[in-house]
Order: structure tokens, then sequence, then C-alpha cells
């Protein structure tokens, strides 16, 4: 099979965001990244002098480009962060289990914590990734929390405390991002439920979650609450283009 030229595969590049991927002669994968403006992006690797031997040694090897359009550039960084722990491309930093490697950590506790950290200990607590960099945890961990209400404090938040009434709600709970566990507002099987969700999420499964948005937005539509129906509606809507 013939090979298309590369000046040819560059001009039916789109401009918008998304990930690509570099091929060599052998149709073997050499490089994925991620770009803000595709065209832009994979042009510059052919249309300038590169300052390091290993980029100037994979731009004389690619043969072919392949590229996926995505809705934002938080996408693409996600996706790109996935194809590189499938397909280990030659050409890109080989993710391996080393702690400098940022993880999303599920906190072995009631009420779990999901946050970001470079240390994996062993103490019962889950651990994803590990990922490409913090800025693809961070946007994970912003997308999972603009959808499910997660508390952040390090309270010991066990069932006797909680009904000796030890603590209360913060700012966060007003704010609208925490349900206030602390003083017993959300049970821990509400909770745990929007956990499993969150690992289905982290999974790229978000069927578990739309099902329970619908829920909501039939709820709040009964109730005449239009405004927050329509929020719900939206963030339907982005769950449905980013799977």
């Amino acid at each position: 099979m013939s090979q298309i030229p590369i000046e040819v595969q560059l001009s039916a590049l789109p401009s918008g965001s998304g990930v690509y991927q570099f091929y060599d002669k052998d149709d073997k994968i050499l490089y994925v990244g991620k770009a803000k403006n595709l065209k832009k992006r994979v042009s510059s690797y052919f249309n300038k002098n590169h300052e390091y031997g290993k980029t100037r040694v994979l731009v004389k090897k690619i043969k072919r480009i392949k590229h996926i359009v995505v809705p934002t550039e938080s996408d693409a960084l996600l996706l790109e962060n996935n194809l590189i722990k499938e397909y280990k491309p030659r050409y890109n930093v080989m993710l391996k289990d080393d702690k400098s490697y940022p993880w999303l950590c599920l906190k072995n506790e009631r009420f779990p914590r999901l946050f970001p950290t470079r240390r994996v200990i062993k103490d019962g607590s889950e651990y994803y990734g590990p990922y490409t960099s913090m800025k693809t945890v961070r946007t994970l961990l912003d997308l999972i929390k603009s959808v499910y209400p997660l508390r952040i404090c390090n309270y010991d938040l066990s069932q006797e405390k909680i009904k000796s009434g030890k603590y209360k709600v913060c700012l966060e709970y007003h704010l609208g991002n925490c349900k206030g566990p602390c003083e017993g507002f959300q049970s821990s099987e509400e909770y745990n439920r929007q956990i499993e969700d969150i690992k289905e999420i982290i999974k790229g499964n978000f069927k578990s979650s739309l099902h329970y948005f619908k829920g909501q937005m039939k709820s709040l539509a009964e109730e005449m609450k239009f405004e927050e129906a329509q929020r719900i509606k939206d963030k339907i809507d982005i769950r449905k283009t980013t799977r």
C-alpha cells in the first residue's frame, strides 16, 4: 500500500482540539500527543528545526498521521493519557509503576475522599493511574467534582462522632460542593453510590452517571425547578459528547 505524502496528510488536519498519533513505515505507533489546534501543532513538527535529537529522529520516521477530534482541550488531555497507557508508544515517556508519577487516590475511609497524590501507600486505599501529568489528574478531578459533591475535610466521620454532633458543616457545604455528611445531611449509602459512579467515570464509563442525572432532571422538573433541571441536562449533554 502506497504512503500518502505527509504534506497531504497535514493539509487534511482540522484546526480543532484533539489527539494525534504518529506511525512509522511498518504502521507501528511512535508517539501520541494532544493539541488545542491539531493542524498547527502537528504541522510544527515538520516546519521547524528541533533542538532535541530525539524529536528530529521521530520526525524522520513518521509516515502516517492519525487524529481524533474531541470537544475540548481537557478531553484531549484525558484521551492522550489513556492512549499512552494503552499503546506505550516508543517516543512517549513510558508510564511505569513509579511514585514520581501522579495518581488519583480514593482514600480507604468512611465517606472516602478523592485527591491527587504522588505517593502510593498500601493502606487499603484505591489508586488510579499513573497519569502523564498532574494537570491531567486535576482536569479529571475537576470534571468529577463538577458532577458529584465530595468532602475534602480529613475528619474521622465515624457514625458515633457524627451522631454526637462533633462536627459542623464548613464553607464547602454552603457553596454546594459538599452535602454535609459530617452533620449527617448525607447518608453513607448515598455517598458510596456516588463513589461507585466516580469509579466508572475514571474508567471512562459514563452510563451509570447518565442514568443518575436523568433521574435528577426528572425530579427537578416535577418540582418546577426548571433552571436546576436545565443545568442537569447540560451535564448529560457534556457526558454524551465525552464518551
